[in-house]
């Protein structure tokens, strides 16, 4: 069986930049800084080792949903739903017009309804069973946000969350990617959303002292690739990209942004949380995308780092490129969109994979902000100072997960 092409039609975000994808964008090419200090508003961070993250600024959720569904929704489904929104929009899909068990939503989270999870233990300790409440359950499943945007828009093909830690959205897209490809839909609506700046998450990432400790410098604290790094920031937000069977989306006008090419996933089957030195893990997803995807290695531009801001995550990763493309590698362009945004988990791979998308558009790349003076073996073109134009034939976007979880996801400039 012949597998048919895919094309991305639509995208949206919501990020620390801004509540759209447009606002994520501008912010990204203009280097401008998504991290700051956790605001009393969100709870008190003064006996944090860590007290910055790159947060989602001026949202009030009575703009976007009625009371009930506030009462019902975890922030980490509200950013998805909101983002979907977005694409579809961007996507200009009419869904009355579509066979509706034709369009899936495939999603990934790491950790899903925290935020849930810990104010209920809150109200069981303080207050008693009897007071749990009834919308719990269906606010902490992961699987919610998935569950959410089908019903919203009526979608009847297939609906689930992957759930793989910082990988959980490139997954989603692989294998939504394999099910417009295999005939079993015709659109998805895939990405992927966390909202981790919690306690108990920021008290327990410090703790394996994975986060930066930049408290007073929180514009500086970012910094992949970075001889000066000292751990990740944390993110919170939602990509969502809508995939698309190619010659529909052709038939209809869409404007189309990028074709989906390629995935690649394995495992370093190596450590729980400290990634293999080796770089055979993402150095094998790497190949595997490119093999996918029938993508030359010299024909790759753009690399969408995972880049973490760490310091074994970072040094692996640059590792796994020189393996894989050789002496190609010192031609690549490397950014980093956490730089600026933080780590926003599970939903990282879907806001990259979106900007990777549109700088494919565009001709044109975001930097890696904070990025000074290069960390020992991180020796590539990691885009310091200012964005650059830059024609892409293909791209990739990088996802590296606790657990060993790499996922590589193949991009294409789009020719009719």
């Amino acid at each position: 069986m012949s597998r048919r092409r895919v094309v991305i039609t639509g995208v949206g975000a919501v990020t620390s930049l801004g509540l759209t994808f447009e606002s994520t964008w501008r912010g990204l090419i203009g280097g401008e800084n998504g991290i700051g200090p956790i605001p009393l508003s969100r709870w008190d961070a003064g006996e944090h080792r860590c007290r910055i993250a790159a947060l989602v600024s001026d949202y009030d959720p009575n703009e976007h949903f009625d009371a009930q569904e506030v009462k019902k929704l975890d922030l980490f489904a509200q950013y998805g739903m909101i983002a979907s929104d977005e694409a579809l929009a961007d996507s200009g899909l009419d869904l009355d017009a579509e066979a509706r068990d034709r369009i899936g939503c495939i999603l990934g989270t790491g950790i899903g309804g925290i935020m849930a999870i810990e104010e209920q233990h809150d109200v069981l300790r303080a207050k008693g069973p009897r007071r749990v409440s009834p919308h719990f359950i269906p606010k902490m499943m992961p699987n919610a946000i998935a569950a959410r945007i089908s019903i919203r828009y009526g979608l009847e093909g297939t609906a689930y969350t992957t759930n793989s830690a910082c990988a959980a959205a490139g997954h989603a897209l692989g294998a939504a990617l394999r099910a417009i490809q295999y005939d079993e839909l015709d659109v998805a609506i895939s990405g992927g959303a966390e909202t981790p700046v919690t306690e108990l998450s920021m008290a327990a990432f410090a703790a394996m002292k994975a986060m930066s400790s930049r408290n007073d410098n929180p514009e500086l604290a970012c910094r992949p690739f970075d001889a000066g790094r000292d751990g990740f920031v944390m993110g919170e937000g939602a990509g969502i990209l809508i995939l698309e069977e190619r010659e529909r989306a052709l038939a209809r006008g869409a404007r189309i942004y990028a074709e989906f090419v390629g995935y690649g996933s394995m495992s370093d089957a190596f450590h729980i949380t400290q990634p293999k030195e080796d770089a055979q893990g993402p150095r094998r997803a790497i190949r595997a995308a490119l093999r996918d995807g029938g993508v030359a290695p010299d024909t790759v531009d753009y690399v969408n780092a995972h880049g973490t801001s760490t310091h074994y995550n970072d040094l692996v990763e640059t590792r796994a490129l020189h393996g894989e493309f050789g002496g190609h590698a010192s031609k690549l362009a490397v950014s980093s969109t956490k730089s600026m945004v933080g780590h926003i988990l599970g939903g990282s791979a879907a806001v990259e994979a979106a900007v990777t998308c549109r700088s494919i558009s565009e001709g044109l790349i975001h930097p890696t902000r904070n990025h000074e003076t290069p960390g020992e073996g991180c020796d590539l073109d990691y885009v310091p100072g200012e964005s650059r134009a830059l024609e892409i034939r293909h791209a990739i976007s990088n996802s590296l997960g606790f657990g060993g979880h790499n996922v590589c996801l193949a991009f294409r400039r789009h020719e009719a």
